[in-house]
């Protein structure tokens, strides 16, 4: 297993408090998953794997946050995460809260990661009437955007293809 630690790409999940992030890391790593807190705090995350097309990926639900200007601990933990980098970041926004979703999502794209949105709960923004245009979108923020609904499943399959396509916002 160290072997495979050792080649693994880093992933990380990064988005607001109850965006759906730990639903989209249980879809796409399944029950095996370590449960660790942030060295010196008391700010807990999981941990986990995703094996595609060869790839291993070691994925990180980062604690929720809604600034990468903390303003508690579990922001201070997001902000060290993402600062520390990984090899691609998925932004998990609530397409019913886009918005509100977006100011964390810019700060995040302005470190340079490598980004790919999993626009979630899609399915209860049709519900509110609300339209998302998502090829809009991905064009307006120059990184590719999936919806999906992490609780049903609907569009992990696509996100998960898409990871390779990740890319620092212009």
């Amino acid at each position: 297993m160290d072997e495979v630690r050792n080649e693994s790409k880093k992933l990380l999940l990064v988005g607001n408090p109850n965006v759906g992030k730990s639903a989209l890391f249980t879809r796409i790593t399944g029950v095996h998953a370590v449960s660790s807190n942030y060295p010196g705090t008391t700010v807990g995350f999981l941990e986990g794997w995703l094996r595609r097309s060869g790839d291993v990926w070691r994925v990180i639900d980062v604690p929720g946050a809604y600034t990468l200007s903390p303003t508690n601990e579990a922001e201070e933990v997001a902000e060290r995460m993402v600062n520390e980098g990984a090899d691609v970041a998925v932004l998990v926004l609530d397409a019913t809260a886009l918005e509100r979703n977006l100011f964390l999502a810019f700060q995040t794209m302005e470190r340079r990661l490598p980004v790919i949105i999993a626009l979630n709960m899609v399915d209860e923004a049709r519900h509110k009437g609300i339209a998302i245009d998502v090829a809009k979108l991905e064009s307006a923020l120059g990184v590719p955007v999936v919806p999906i609904v992490a609780i049903s499943g609907e569009g992990i399959k696509a996100l998960v293809v898409r990871i390779p396509e990740a890319r620092a916002a212009d």
